[in-house]
């Protein structure tokens, strides 16, 4: 049971506008996971839990289940899962990077180096062992410079350092992993990065929603590269930082991506903020392009990604990692109450009970991104409409009204008074 406060989830009410469609009264859900996503699914009117080999129609399941059983599953029309079959293209991080690099190469001799430099948005990064050889080339180019050393399937930080001679990775020369290039911007004198969630519903023709919030995660401790050996300096997973001496579980080390847009803006201008905010368009559409002729597509699939965005000292977004399985346990209270209604949003996305026509713009705190072509705010006038880079129906840091939208939007659950 969480030791948290659960939202209670608010009604929402049929505007008049939805096509009708049959609203399904129940939907048999299966959970392998604990915690935050088991707390939504209970709630959520209408939804049951199976056990054991009880039939489903929903289920949330991890990679582990996935990998052992998706090949050997009948999945029926309507069913739904939480993962697409080979989902490791984009969330490995050497496939990533291997993607990545592939589809810049293409882009460049299709369309010209133009195009491809829009996908200069992952570090300098080196594959081990096949591209040991390759990154001391590199090394020796860049003398004194600091490397990032991480494991190519591992999350919360297990495994990664920091190092600057090479005698320090001797025993990875054969062991897979990455390294990249330390690129950093240090605002209030701590690193810090961002978790930006991103929902596909479709890979052909390519679907993606970006919820409106997210968070920055600080390290605890002031950063300096003088002392590269400091887990808690270096890396700002939650999971590394709240076994920091001076963690305080009550302050945390999160700014929600409100606070931290309004800061920048403070900072940097509103200008200059946008055109962060732009970039990180460009890198979640790029990213997911990048494998969308390699992932498996299936109706049955959908994926919530964590994307884990890095910033330089010029305010440039730089792409860490893609999670498969982004954390849902809580730092706070109001980490908490966030995680659930992007929860929430996610399975009103999915809409298992029929409530949505399929042709929203935006469900709850989702914001459509890409609908096979970008998808334009309302306010976008197309006859001045510059082609540098497209302006994304997305609202990242910005206010999140969704409860009201929600009312406006949707069909009652089945059993539930019209408000």
């Amino acid at each position: 049971m969480s030791k948290y406060k659960t939202p209670g989830y608010k009604g929402s009410c049929d505007n008049g506008k939805s096509e009708e469609r049959e609203i399904i009264s129940c939907v048999r859900y299966k959970c392998g996971l604990l915690g935050t996503i088991q707390d939504v699914l209970r709630q959520r009117p209408g939804w049951v839990e199976v056990k054991d080999d009880g039939e489903w129609d929903f289920n949330w399941c991890d990679v582990g289940w996935l990998r052992e059983n998706f090949d050997h599953s009948y999945l029926e029309e309507h069913v739904r899962i939480n993962h697409f079959r080979n989902h490791y293209e984009l969330t490995r991080k050497n496939f990533m990077v291997k993607n990545l690099k592939r589809y810049r190469k293409n882009l460049e001799r299709e369309i010209g180096r133009m195009e491809a430099s829009k996908c200069d948005f992952f570090p300098c990064t080196f594959t081990l062992p096949s591209e040991y050889h390759l990154f001391v080339e590199e090394f020796k180019r860049y003398p004194g410079s600091t490397w990032i050393m991480k494991p190519v399937a591992k999350s919360q930080g297990k495994g990664i350092f920091l190092f600057r001679k090479l005698k320090d990775i001797i025993d990875w020369k054969k062991v897979m992993g990455i390294i990249t290039k330390s690129n950093l911007f240090v605002p209030l004198g701590r690193k810090f990065d961002l978790r930006v969630y991103v929902l596909v519903t479709s890979y052909i023709p390519l679907k993606a929603w970006l919820y409106r919030d997210g968070f920055a995660r600080f390290s605890s401790t002031r950063f300096s590269l003088s002392s590269i050996n400091d887990k808690y300096m270096h890396l700002t997973n939650v999971a590394v930082q709240k076994t920091a001496p001076d963690y305080d579980p009550q302050k945390g080390c999160k700014w929600q991506m409100q606070q931290l847009r309004r800061y920048l803006t403070a900072k940097h201008g509103r200008e200059m903020v946008e055109t962060l905010f732009k970039e990180m368009d460009n890198i979640f559409v790029r990213s997911l392009q990048s494998v969308q002729k390699v992932i498996i597509n299936d109706k049955h699939c959908f994926e919530l990604y964590g994307y884990d965005i890095l910033l330089d000292q010029n305010l440039k977004p730089w792409l860490i990692e893609v999670n498969a399985s982004p954390s849902y346990t809580p730092s706070s209270q109001e980490d908490y109450e966030m995680k659930c209604r992007l929860l929430e949003d996610t399975l009103n996305v999915v809409d298992m009970e029929g409530r949505l026509t399929g042709k929203e713009k935006r469900v709850g705190g989702y914001d459509l991104m890409w609908n096979d072509g970008p998808v334009y705010r309302e306010d976008v006038n197309l006859e001045t409409f510059g082609s540098s880079c497209f302006t994304a129906n997305t609202h990242l840091g910005c206010v999140n009204d969704r409860e009201k939208q929600l009312r406006r939007l949707m069909k009652p659950f089945p059993g539930q008074k019209r408000m």
